[in-house]
């Protein structure tokens, strides 16, 4: 148990030092692709734009969601092929996603920079993609809260319905929740309650939201309207994605454009070390201001 001066001691410390939150989407950010082509669509015998464009068509005949159509597109096309879908076995489909160049060594590069500059760094994921994907990949234990989609499951541990789909304009909600630091999906009360700026826990300054693509616009500006940066990567390989990533950087939609490089010599780990930096100055600043 800790004594009434050592705790003291670390509320003072805590009270004085920002906590920064990286919120992160998944598919085409922090990975090349959707996480699904990585295992288990090959898994139900199906090709990557066979299953999507089955998924699309879904929707569009019965006008539906995208991300709810999908999650019923894996929960059938698995049982046909007699895959169990239990919380482990999407573990398992998980640990073979493909990441991006620098990404297992991110996280500890921006702590260690954020300790060193007397910053709390903390990481989210914000994401459509299935969270219990997301937590089997070699890096899904580095975050914080994983706000992602999911399933509900049965007493036999298999996977049975949508328990929670995220779209891009669900997954706006998320960033109100960490600014609060509200960790529950499912809460509706919190979330909407009125409270003081100095009481959020992590204010928008304080933010920088990563994501790859038109789907990511609304949390993209409302991170960027709200005084904090958001910065849009992309694949240098893929045209298509450099040319997203310009378009939003001219549309005043994002602060930043990167290649989804993390590596200690990138382009990203340069801007987020320099708004790291910024954030720290400005809340230095604005101590001093209330200093007597």
């Amino acid at each position: 148990m800790l004594c009434g001066e050592k705790l003291t001691k670390i509320i003072h410390f805590m009270r004085n030092r920002p906590i920064v939150a990286l919120i992160y989407d998944f598919d085409g950010t922090l990975s090349p692709g959707n996480m699904q082509e990585f295992g288990f669509i090959q898994a139900i015998g199906k090709k990557p734009q066979e299953f999507w464009q089955a998924s699309d068509e879904i929707a569009m005949d019965q006008d539906a969601s995208n991300i709810l159509s999908y999650m019923k597109l894996m929960f059938d096309e698995a049982r046909k092929a007699g895959i169990k879908l239990r919380r482990e076995d999407f573990k398992s489909f998980g640990a073979s996603v493909e990441l991006f160049d620098g990404v297992k060594e991110w996280f500890r590069l921006i702590n260690d920079y954020g300790k060193s500059k007397g910053v709390k760094i903390e990481h989210y994921i914000n994401s459509s993609g299935l969270a219990e994907m997301i937590e089997g990949t070699a890096i899904g234990h580095e975050f914080k809260r994983i706000f992602a989609c999911s399933f509900l499951y049965n007493k036999d541990g298999e996977a049975e319905w949508p328990g929670v789909a995220v779209d891009y304009t669900a997954k706006t909600q998320f960033i109100f929740k960490i600014n609060k630091g509200i960790l529950s999906i499912r809460d509706n009360k919190k979330v909407n309650e009125s409270k003081e700026e100095e009481n959020k826990r992590i204010p928008f300054p304080h933010m920088i939201y990563f994501g790859d693509g038109e789907t990511d616009v609304p949390c993209m500006k409302i991170v960027k309207m709200f005084g904090g940066n958001s910065i849009a990567v992309y694949n240098p390989e893929i045209k298509k994605k450099v040319n997203v990533a310009r378009k939003l950087l001219r549309q005043k939609r994002v602060n930043f454009i990167a290649p989804a490089r993390y590596t200690k010599d990138s382009r990203t780990y340069e801007v987020v070390c320099a708004i790291i930096d910024k954030i720290k100055a400005d809340f230095d600043l604005a101590r001093l201001a209330k200093a007597k």
